[in-house]
């Protein structure tokens, strides 16, 4: 290591380079660094701001971005002089400023993870990342850019990935200072760290985020910088309790469709739910007029070339009353379609306590689930007692005064969308798993993964704390209060629904010939021209299936990154369809 490093670590923190602006960024031996050092990361360039001399350069180098891409001007102490060269196209970002000195890096928890962090080492790996972009909408990089760069001293990609499965869990990527513009201060800082939104261990960004730290100090740097939006206090929370300090610089961006939240101010399209305003953003990328009607309520209107057309959600005008009231009913549903020859679960309405439980000796194991509803509220699956499932009736009767029974099927829990009778996406739909750590109860688990689901849905999705839970709890002979071992797994509800904790995992490739056509087939029954389906297969390759549930209203951004919205405002403005196509296309490129 050169002496010029070593003293990097001695370097007066107040009168940091980066702290400073372009003029007064010497290095403690008197050097002046490389002049304006841009860093190309492949979502966007990082503009060193503190390398350039004149902050005209900087804000000139902002308005050079490609479209389709996200440049962050960094380290800028002065961002009113930079702004006043295009006021027009440039905007402060509303983002802190933290970092963290590495001689204070704090250790790693000793206790099981399930994962291992380690730097990108395969094709595999690089797929994995932008499949986290994608999940976690960030600015995606061209496909190769990841691994034409693994050799780049400059750039540094981490990985988390699940022990057993090798599934990628979680990234970070880290840029050293020193090997892209020789820095005098020996800085790094850290960028693009994402979670799979399904991942069930707890600890992820935390661990990428220390071993980022460990990398940089091996390397013998002495601080690590980064970005965070004002308003995401979980991830602050997370930094200030790794040691991450707030320093007193600023981000500059330029206005473009990416960052159309970030400067246009909070207005009642914030307030839509994910699933609203994953269809109103696609809306605006068309040119069609978005006005929000109740945000609280998820109703907008959009309107292009003379036409109208009032939704909530993925509901919309050209869903007819009818064929929302057949999906409405479960009975009914379930009645249409076997008619159409597709195969449902055996059903019949509860009646006294003696019925239910004949009904239940016959068949052994059922599903309880009220007639009306949504969201998973009040369903119990997979009951064999009499006793349970008097409860069970008594639960979903809260809901629906009308409850059904049905003969319980075992498999995965497959959601099909179907949108102008053509399918759009599958996933597997998978029940909330805690993992045990050896110190914490089941209850302490659960509330972990509740509150790690509703970070990762927007609020979305959580475990509720009921008597289904209980007894999914109780079922494998525990209980609330135990401590789970380390390791050890546990399925907490038998139900697969997002808004009570479940998981999607993508599997439209994979997705049979035969159970699109049943999908189809579904979705013409139900004469419907948005629906998700709900099946139970043995596999989504093969061509078993029952058909449990029909949703008039399903959640599209629960399926990105398939273009379920585009499908949507295709079939709302076909007009819309062509050049919306292209436009993707570009952006991809």
């Amino acid at each position: 290591m050169s002496d010029r490093k070593r003293v990097g670590h001695r370097f007066d923190r107040s009168r940091a380079p980066s702290l400073q602006w372009g003029g007064q960024r010497r290095g403690p031996d008197g050097e002046i660094p490389k002049d304006g050092i841009i860093l190309d990361c492949g979502w966007g360039r990082l503009v060193f701001a503190h390398t350039f001399s004149e902050p005209a350069d900087v804000a000139q180098a902002l308005r050079e971005e490609r479209t389709g891409r996200r440049d962050i001007a960094f380290y800028i102490r002065d961002p009113h002089v930079v702004l006043a060269y295009a006021p027009q196209e440039l905007f402060l970002d509303p983002s802190h400023t933290f970092r963290l000195w590495l001689n204070h890096v704090p250790r790693q928890p000793a206790s099981p993870r399930g994962f291992i962090v380690r730097q990108m080492t395969t094709s595999a790996d690089a797929e994995g990342i932008l499949r986290l972009y994608k999940q976690r909408r960030m600015v995606p990089t061209p496909p190769d850019f990841l691994w034409d760069n693994r050799k780049n001293r400059r750039l540094v990609y981490l990985v988390a990935e699940e022990v057993g499965t090798g599934r990628i869990v979680g990234t970070a990527t880290g840029v050293d200072h020193a090997e892209a513009f020789d820095d005098p201060e020996n800085g790094s800082s850290l960028w693009c760290l994402a979670v799979d939104p399904d991942c069930q261990m707890p600890g992820v960004g935390q661990a990428v985020v220390l071993q980022l730290a460990e990398t940089f100090l091996a390397r013998g740097r002495a601080y690590m910088d980064l970005s965070v939006l004002h308003d995401n206090t979980q991830a602050i929370g997370l930094y200030e309790k790794l040691g991450f300090q707030r320093v007193p610089v600023f981000t500059v961006k330029r206005k473009n469709p990416i960052n159309h939240a970030l400067f246009i101010g909070p207005d009642d399209e914030d307030r839509l739910n994910p699933y609203a305003s994953i269809i109103t953003t696609e809306a605006k990328r068309r040119g069609i007029r978005v006005k929000i009607i109740d945000a609280d309520e998820a109703y907008f209107s959009l309107s292009h070339g003379g036409r109208r057309i009032v939704c909530r959600e993925s509901l919309s005008d050209l869903t007819t009353a009818i064929a929302m009231s057949r999906c409405d009913n479960k009975r009914v549903t379930s009645r249409l379609l076997r008619d159409a020859g597709l195969e449902v679960p055996l059903q019949q309405v509860a009646g006294d306590p003696a019925e239910n439980a004949a009904f239940l000796a016959e068949h052994g194991s059922v599903v309880v689930k009220p007639a009306r509803g949504e969201q998973g509220a009040g369903i119990s699956v997979d009951v064999r007692d009499p006793q349970v499932l008097r409860s069970a009736v008594k639960e979903a009767r809260t809901i629906c005064e009308t409850v059904l029974l049905e003969t319980f099927h075992s498999g995965d829990d497959l959601r099909i969308i179907v949108i102008d009778h053509r399918v759009v996406a599958a996933a597997v739909r998978k029940p909330p798993v805690i993992r045990g750590t050896g110190q914490h109860t089941v209850s302490q688990l659960i509330d972990k993964l509740s509150r790690r689901r509703a970070a990762a849905t927007e609020g979305e999705s959580r475990i509720p704390m009921d008597a289904e839970t209980r007894r999914c709890v109780e079922h494998a002979g525990l209980t609330m209060d135990t401590i789970l071992e380390a390791g050890e797994r546990l399925t907490v509800r038998k139900t697969a629904n997002l808004h009570t904790g479940g998981t999607l995992h993508d599997v439209t490739d994979q997705l049979s010939a035969h159970l699109r056509d049943v999908a189809i087939t579904a979705s013409r029954a139900l004469d419907i021209p948005v629906v998700g389906l709900d099946l139970l297969v043995p596999r989504p390759e093969g061509e078993e299936y029952v058909i449990i549930e029909a949703n008039e209203r399903p959640g599209l951004a629960n399926h990105e990154p398939q273009p379920t919205a585009q499908r949507f405002v295709d079939l709302l403005f076909p007009e819309t369809a062509e050049s919306a196509r292209q436009l993707h296309a570009h952006q991809a490129s």
